[in-house]
């Protein structure tokens, strides 16, 4: 069964489906299971003359092999393939006991599903080993098989596991971590080209301008590559994913700077050095991703920050240009302030840095604390983790009510095509019927020109397993289930020679797995994750808003107890999985890409402005008319956004209203404004300009994805 792994899944793009493509990465993984596979099957068979021991390393090489994709370097591969091999063992042992019973089968695989899929919350690798994992569990839950076999079976596994991860060491590809730290790398230096072209004054401002807005959206690309974060809980992994949102916000607020202010050769000289110190900053940045070495002193960013503080104090609220100074201040130390954040990660993220000398294990609290946001039916991984469980249960149910000789086979026809809509999984399972007529051919035609004859058969294994193991990810989905149906038939034919029926009855249980697929696909979720990121959106939008206008009463008085991010952070966190799943599923995307992530940075726009106000000291000073003025452009502010989100997780309505932002004064233009210890208040009124000014282009793409919610699924 060609059951791709997440990462390779999320690799394939819907136009080039169809078209072969060259790939290092799986031309590696395919040496390594040729290597293996057929080694240890032969092994097994001729040495030990075990069919279980044989028929699971087998499997259990494809799952550590072929399944499995972990990232990191080879201290990480070595400890996720241990856990790996320590978990599938665990269900291979819970697998075999509960087939002895169907109900107890059925209960014990919608716990083991749900479980083992969730898991991936942990992290990467946790979220790449889940198929391989499962396929330990399947293989014997819905075998008919004793508890005596489990010595045997657990023999084969871990000489598939150890075999398979000296492989893997040996012969690794490139890690998706690194390839993101090349582009944070990236990213930082050519934000830093775009500050010292507006410094100096020079014609390449436009280019340098254009160069950095293509290497931001790089990286994003780069860390939306796969459905689940590429970054896992240990600190330096979090630091790095922090570090992802912090260039796309450094990149957003030195655009809007520049856009502003695209000459600063004559600015203020104490702004020209907090920029030139901020260039600086994002250079260290450009060179931690980068492996060099390279230290980061927030001390003399923040001394440049303090003087630009000090240099607008001195000005006074009645001078003549005040306004401008402050709105010119605001964005050099809102730029200064994301750029401080962005360093103290990458420092973090470095390997060695002292915040990250911390043990590899990742604590109990750790797991609790990146669970908790995702135990929620707004949770891609909490909706697909059911669903997949549901469906397996069915397969398990379905298989054996049915008596078919191999029932292993209808599960894995089932997690081979349940994709995260019915649309995709329907059009999966039409292609998986297609991959297994077409091998059931091939491998008719090759037994009848070689026969039963084992020499020939051994031969044949390694080209089929060659081909089986390159196909994921790389080759059409049609093309890689072939190659995995005549692999099977090589196989079975070598452990018990049947000929080309055995293509026939894999076809019978495929058949029946795309079924149960569809069945499952059509009742729970057929959109599948296309409501989920409307609804997370939505919350995104209101817990993002209410905290904004919270930190903006803090900033300016008007609530003495300190506003909290965590609602805020954990929609983004559920946000930002939802739209990778989103991302991730087969099938044509009636929401454009772009309009998607204007809709996610609205969010974010909003979050860490929030907590860029949640930052200010509290003046505890009697609130005067400017600063309550300012309270009820934050509050209206958050009912806006709270009237978007309506926009986007309301199924109820008719037509999606056109929805206005609202139009703030600029409040120093009004009468009364000149009052007196205007430092903070001025702050918070600049963040509101910053949020408002950008409210328009979140309008049209909320109204692409409310107008969504109303499409039938099918479409």
């Amino acid at each position: 069964m060609a059951i791709d792994s997440p990462a390779l899944k999320a690799r394939r793009v819907a136009p080039r489906e169809w078209i072969p493509q060259w790939s290092t990465a799986a031309a590696l993984r395919a040496v390594r299971a040729t290597l293996v596979v057929p080694t240890l099957f032969a092994f097994s068979v001729t040495v030990i003359g075990d069919l279980q021991v044989a028929t699971f390393a087998a499997f259990g090489g494809f799952a550590t092999l072929v399944l499995a994709s972990f990232g990191g370097d080879r201290r990480d591969k070595l400890r996720a393939h241990f856990g790996l091999a320590v978990v599938g063992s665990v269900l291979l042992v819970v697998g075999t006991a509960a087939s002895v019973s169907l109900p107890l089968a059925a209960v014990v695989t919608l716990i083991v599903t749900f479980l083992v899929l969730f898991g991936g919350v942990a992290g990467p690798n946790a979220a790449a080993g889940g198929t391989a994992a499962l396929l330990a569990y399947v293989l014997p839950a819905a075998s008919p098989g004793a508890m005596s076999m489990v010595p045997a079976r657990l023999g084969g596994w871990w000489l598939a596991s150890v075999v398979g991860t000296a492989a893997v060491l040996l012969l690794s590809p490139r890690s998706p971590a690194t390839a993101l730290r090349d582009a944070a790398s990236r990213a930082a230096g050519a934000m830093a080209d775009y500050l010292d072209g507006a410094l100096g004054g020079g014609p390449a401002v436009g280019a340098a301008h254009d160069a950095a807005v293509e290497a931001k959206h790089h990286l994003i690309d780069e860390f939306t590559a796969t459905p689940y974060r590429q970054t896992g809980l240990a600190a330096e992994d979090q630091a790095l994913d922090n570090l992802v949102g912090l260039l796309e916000w450094c990149g957003s607020v030195i655009a809007d700077t520049l856009g502003e202010y695209p000459d600063l050769s004559g600015a203020p000289d104490v702004e020209r050095q907090l920029l030139a110190e901020t260039s600086a900053c994002l250079r260290t940045v450009e060179r931690l991703m980068a492996g060099r070495a390279a230290s980061f002193d927030a001390d003399e960013l923040d001394r440049k920050i303090q003087a630009s503080v000090e240099w607008l104090r001195g000005l006074g609220s009645g001078d003549p240009g005040y306004a401008d100074a402050v709105h010119l201040s605001f964005h050099a130390r809102t730029a200064a302030f994301a750029v401080r954040a962005a360093a103290v990660e990458a420092s973090a993220a470095t390997p060695g840095s002292r915040r990250t000398r911390l043990p590899r294990g990742i604590p109990l609290a750790s797991l609790t604390r990146v669970a908790s946001p995702h135990t929620s039916l707004r949770s891609v991984w909490f909706v697909n983790s059911l669903r997949g469980a549901v469906a397996l249960t069915a397969a398990v149910v379905v298989a054996g009510v049915s008596g078919v000789e191999h029932g292993f086979w209808v599960v894995l026809g089932t997690l081979s095509v349940l994709r995260g809509n019915a649309a995709a999984t329907g059009s999966t399972a039409l292609r998986a019927l297609l991959g297994t007529a077409l091998g059931v051919v091939v491998g008719a035609l090759l037994l009848l020109v070689i026969g039963t004859s084992a020499p020939a058969l051994w031969i044949a294994l390694p080209i089929a397993v060659l081909v089986a193991a390159y196909a994921p990810g790389v080759l059409p989905f049609t093309a890689g289930q072939a190659a995995f149906t005549v692999t099977v038939s090589v196989l079975f034919n070598l452990l018990a020679p049947a000929g080309w029926q055995i293509g026939v009855v894999r076809i019978e249980d495929v058949a029946i797995g795309c079924a149960v697929c569809l069945v499952v696909g059509a009742l729970f979720w057929p959109r599948g994750a296309r409501a989920v990121v409307a609804d997370d959106l939505a919350d995104a939008f209101r817990t993002g808003g209410a905290f904004l206008a919270a930190a903006a009463n803090w900033a300016l008085g008007l609530r003495h107890d300190a506003p909290t991010p965590a609602a805020a952070t954990a929609a983004g966190t559920r946000l930002d999985d939802a739209l990778r799943g989103f991302l991730s599923e087969q099938g044509t995307k009636h929401v454009p890409k772009h309009d998607l992530w204007r809709l996610v940075m609205g969010t974010v726009r909003s979050r860490l402005t929030a907590q860029s106000l949640a930052g200010l000291p509290n003046p505890h000073v009697e609130p005067d008319p400017f600063r309550r003025l300012l309270g009820d452009q934050a509050g209206q502010l958050a009912a806006w956004y709270d009237h978007l989100a309506s926009r986007l997780d309301r199924t109820d309505h008719g037509d999606v209203p056109i929805l206005a932002p609202p139009a703030f004064p600029d409040l120093l233009e009004q009468p009364g404004a000149s009052v007196r210890d205007l430092a903070c208040a001025l702050w918070v009124h600049e963040h509101i300009k910053h949020v408002s000014a950008r409210l328009a282009e979140l309008v049209e793409p909320a109204a692409v994805v409310a107008a969504q919610r109303h499409r039938p699924w099918w479409r």
